[in-house]
C-alpha cells in the first residue's frame, strides 16, 4: 500500500525473500514489478508523490522518502534488508548519496543503476559490486541480434557469453562428440532445442539439425564467430 513516511509502519517488511526498490522509475518499477509477479516482496520508495502513486496496490509496500537520509532509510528498516536495487537514473547526486547511505549499513547487497560510464566509475569506487548499465547492456545485446545470425545474446564478465543460435552445416548430422567443435572453434554446444519442443542439455551423442536452436557458450570473439557460420 501507499504510505508517506510518517504513517508507513515497517513490521514485517525486512523478510529475507524481500527487496527494497529505490526509484521507481522506467527501470526501478519495471524490476519492482517483476519481483512482485515473481513472488517477491518488495518496499518500494520514490520521493515523487504521483509515482508513488501509481503503484499503490501493486507493490507489497510502497513509500515516498527521502532516500538521501540516513534516518528515513532507518526509519524504514532499509537496514535490515538483505538485498536492495538503486534505480534512481534521472538525478546522479541522489543516486550516489542514497548508494552510499546503503553501504554504511553494510548489510544489503546492492545493485545500482548508472546512466553514464563517470556514473559507473563513481558507484563502483563506492565499492558497489553490481553496477547495471541498462540502456548500455541493451544496446550491445540487441548489437548483437540485429547482425541476424544469433537469435539472443548473454554476456557475462571475463569475456563469456551464451548465444542462442542454429547449428552451422559442419555441426550438423553428426553427433557431437566426434566434430572436435571446442578443439577447432573454442567453444561448446551445452543444449538443444527442436521444433515444438523444449531445451535439453546436449552429449557427445546428440545430433542436430538445420531446424534446431542451439546454446553456445565460449569466448566472446569465439562464440560470436561460430555463430556467423550459420
Amino acid at each position: 500500500m501507499a504510505r508517506n513516511i510518517f504513517s508507513f509502519r515497517t513490521d514485517r517488511v525486512a523478510q529475507a525473500d524481500s527487496v527494497v526498490v529505490i526509484g521507481l522509475g522506467r527501470f526501478g518499477g519495471a524490476l519492482a514489478l517483476e519481483l512482485e509477479a515473481q513472488g517477491t516482496e518488495v518496499l518500494g520508495i520514490d520521493n515523487n508523490e504521483e509515482t508513488v502513486q501509481s503503484f499503490n496496490g501493486r507493490l507489497t509496500h510502497v513509500v515516498r522518502a527521502d532516500s538521501t537520509k540516513e534516518e528515513v532509510l532507518r526509519q524504514l528498516s532499509v537496514h535490515e534488508f538483505d538485498r536492495a536495487v538503486v534505480g534512481i537514473g534521472t538525478d546522479i547526486e541522489a543516486s550516489i548519496l542514497t548508494t552510499s547511505r546503503l553501504l554504511t549499513f553494510k548489510r544489503p547487497q546492492i545493485w545500482a543503476k548508472a546512466i553514464s560510464e563517470p556514473h559507473a566509475e563513481i558507484l563502483g569506487q563506492l565499492g558497489v559490486e553490481h553496477v547495471i548499465r541498462p540502456e548500455h547492456d541493451m544496446g550491445k545485446r540487441v548489437a548483437h541480434l540485429v547482425r541476424g545470425s544469433i537469435m539472443d545474446y548473454v554476456e557475462f564478465e571475463d569475456d563469456f557469453v551464451m548465444i542462442r543460435t542454429r547449428p552451422p552445416a559442419e555441426a550438423r548430422d553428426r553427433p557431437l562428440g566426434v566434430l572436435g567443435l571446442r578443439d577447432k572453434y573454442g567453444i561448446t554446444i551445452v543444449a538443444v532445442k527442436r521444433p515444438g519442443g523444449i531445451w535439453e542439455h546436449t552429449t557427445a551423442q546428440t545430433v542436430l539439425y538445420d531446424d534446431d536452436q542451439v546454446i553456445v557458450q565460449g569466448r566472446k570473439n569465439r562464440a560470436e564467430n561460430f555463430s556467423t557460420l550459420a
